[in-house]
């Protein structure tokens, strides 16, 4: 394979170091040493032997939730190392290590995964030593896997996945794409169009299997349900639902959609949840700026019956939050952004809306849609008008969620599926 590739692109990252060394002073969490970026300061780690589980941001730390507590639950002789990308995602890794046993949480600890640089992917990986390096979905570093084979540690990719919109821009780098799948030794896809692409970018076919969406396996912890309910019973019988994972443009769309329906249903709440914690304070002037009655979860802030917009500015919680509603929106679809998880509110029952920007989940989109357990809205206005049909007509949205939980229910089996895939790398002589 060549080697130019990889060499041409390295020498891109030095170019942009100061670009990326501005970006790594900002993404930060202050418990950890932002020598980490480089592949420094790592210890201390779990035990050996252990495996190293890779998740880009918070959205991927959840939807691994089930993988992380299957591979401690079946490879009993292992620790686990999870890394992230971002400081979100380390907050929400740090969360979901809290919430394991204590057993568990001797065996489990985060890092911060280091910059692709060359040097900081050698330090890496030859300071971590995994027995299986594990990443989730489309983070595929060239260096980073080059020192995996360079220090004969197997590599997979689970919950594979290529969006259309990835693929074309993955495309353009082709060469580079090539020669870091090469050191793919299992690619679990989410579904044969996933696996298509990445075989058009020079995945070898006999290294994909198609095994599902482990998205389609996440259950929501007891102690959140229960929190669902208390706050579902605080509220009393208002209108309820909740935009999750709102974006920059976004809010503005689902404010004056909430006008609407408080025209038709004086009492209803909106519980907003943006996306990014940088926004919170930004998203919550946007309300008042739009003379919205807000109470911020942050700052303990009751819901009193004149509030109209409850804030879910804290991490962590979104899927609680879904659950305290009656109807969910999923954001990042309004906006041009390829959209966020359908499934999670589908999973606790609830009818499910969205724009139409949903490139980055067509795949688990789609059973929802034939189930008529998502609707896709193409404005602010159709948003208003279906949030209105729902309240309007409860026995028919708890229809459309009682079906979206029979989809995920039948669509469940990636994670058997994925777990003995891995224990077959781990098996396999080195």
């Amino acid at each position: 394979m060549a080697r130019w590739p990889r060499l041409a692109y390295s020498a891109a990252l030095y170019g942009l170091a100061p670009l990326i060394g501005w970006r790594i002073w900002r993404e930060q969490v202050p418990t950890y040493s932002r020598l980490q970026r480089l592949g420094l300061r790592l210890e201390p780690l779990p035990p050996e032997p252990r495996l190293w589980l890779h998740c880009a941001s918070v959205g991927e730390v959840r939807a691994a939730r089930p993988l992380i507590e299957g591979l401690l639950a079946r490879f009993t002789h292992h620790s686990l190392l999870l890394t992230t990308m971002t400081a979100t995602g380390a907050r929400q890794a740090q969360a979901l290590i809290a919430e394991q046993g204590t057993a568990d949480q001797t065996r489990l600890a985060h890092r911060f995964l280091p910059l692709d640089f060359p040097g900081a992917a050698r330090r890496f990986v030859a300071c971590v030593q995994p027995d299986l390096a594990i990443l989730f979905e489309t983070e595929l570093w060239p260096n980073l896997l080059h020192a995996c084979h360079r220090q004969a540690v197997p590599v997979v990719v689970v919950n594979g996945r290529l969006s259309p919109r990835a693929f074309g821009r993955y495309q353009r780098l082709r060469p580079l794409m090539q020669g870091a799948l090469a050191n793919v030794t299992w690619l679990a896809a989410k579904s044969p169009e996933d696996a298509e692409r990445f075989q058009a970018l020079g995945c070898a076919a006999e290294s994909i299997s198609v095994v599902g969406s482990l998205k389609f396996e996440q259950a929501l912890p007891e102690r959140a349900l229960e929190e669902s309910e208390r706050l579902l019973h605080a509220w009393g019988q208002r209108p309820v639902w909740v935009a999750g994972s709102t974006r920059d443009g976004e809010e503005a769309l689902l404010l004056t959609a909430h006008r609407q329906l408080l025209e038709r249903f004086p009492d209803a709440l909106l519980v907003l949840v943006p996306r990014h914690p940088q926004r919170f304070d930004e998203v919550a002037a946007l309300c008042e700026r739009e003379e919205f009655k807000v109470s911020r979860r942050s700052q303990q802030q009751p819901v009193t019956p004149t509030t109209q917009v409850y804030l879910g500015d804290t991490l962590g919680e979104l899927a609680m939050l879904y659950g305290a509603g009656s109807v969910a929106y999923v954001g990042g679809s309004l906006v041009p952004l390829g959209g966020h998880n359908v499934l999670e509110p589908a999973a606790l029952g609830k009818p499910v809306l969205c724009g139409p920007s949903l490139e980055n989940f067509s795949d688990v989109a789609e059973p929802l849609l034939a189930a008529k357990a998502l609707t896709v809205v193409a404005s602010h206005d159709a948003l208003a008008s279906a949030l209105v049909d729902a309240f309007a007509h409860p026995a028919r949205a708890l229809q459309a969620g009682q079906a979206g939980k029979a989809v995920i229910k039948a669509q469940r089996g990636a994670l058997a599926r994925t777990l003995t895939g891995i224990e077959q790398m781990i098996s396999m002589p080195s």
